[in-house]
């Protein structure tokens, strides 16, 4: 067992979690967009005329970005613990992580789309 790592529980995984959740929070202006995002379009997700199949998923997809911006701003941190000096592999590294955040809200529009398409009958 490494020095530095230490005994993990469920109790202490949940309090490390909800610290990183308050931190991001507190300190990522790009998370606080998405988490208004989740809230907002989570409840237009409840509120359409569609069966509640589509509306659970359509609120369950909303996760997606919220955990891509997760992983982007752990990402950032990282490199940013690494260097704060402007280095061409440390942009890029970050321009990966938001290419994850990217992707996340395309996958979340197919799906709205999609879910949506079916739930009105156009597809």
């Amino acid at each position: 067992m490494s020095l530095n790592k230490p005994k993990y529980t469920l109790f202490k995984n949940t309090t490390y979690a909800l610290a990183g959740l308050k931190d991001i929070i507190k300190n990522e202006s790009s998370f606080k967009l998405q988490v208004v995002l989740f809230f907002v379009m989570g409840t237009v997700a409840w509120l359409l005329p569609v069966a509640h199949e589509f509306s659970l998923i359509l609120s369950v997809s909303l996760f997606i970005p919220i955990m891509a911006e997760t992983a982007n701003s752990a990402i950032e941190r990282v490199v940013d613990l690494v260097t704060l000096e402007h280095h061409e592999m440390a942009g890029r590294a970050k321009d990966v992580g938001a290419t994850l955040v990217f992707f996340s809200l395309i996958l979340t529009g197919y799906i709205w789309l999609g879910a949506l398409a079916i739930a009105f009958e156009i597809i």
